[in-house]
């Protein structure tokens, strides 16, 4: 799967995912650093990379119909400390091979993780 971590994030998200054999990269990589939540997503889309990120507006399905992107995953955790993020994402990495991504949206908390959008025809 490809991601693309978002600015607010710790680049070790990106780190995890690519030593579990994922194509991750961040918001700096690409010095998208301060983009528009419209131009990040569809830079996210044309590219086919999943966003993670800790920004709510991405929960706005309204605004983010999930079935327009390959996935979008907002972290909505109570503590932000780079620690708490990374155990918090550790905990949703064996996801990745139960669950669809592609044409969702995930929101993960601490003790749970809905996951809304549509699933792929067949």
């Amino acid at each position: 799967m490809q991601f693309k971590i978002d600015e607010n994030l710790p680049i070790e998200i990106a780190e995890l995912l690519n030593d579990a054999g994922h194509d991750a990269i961040t918001v700096n990589n690409q010095q998208l650093q301060g983009a528009r939540d419209h131009l990040l997503i569809n830079v996210c889309k044309s590219e086919h990379r999943a966003l993670i990120t800790l920004d709510t507006d991405f929960s706005d399905i309204r605004a983010y119909a999930p079935e327009e992107f390959s996935g979008i995953i907002v972290l909505r955790v109570r503590v932000h400390s780079k620690s708490h993020i990374i155990k918090v994402f550790r905990s949703i990495l064996p996801l990745f091979n139960r669950e669809p991504l592609t044409r969702h949206l995930w929101i993960v908390e601490e003790t749970k993780v809905r996951i809304r959008g549509k699933d792929d025809e067949l």
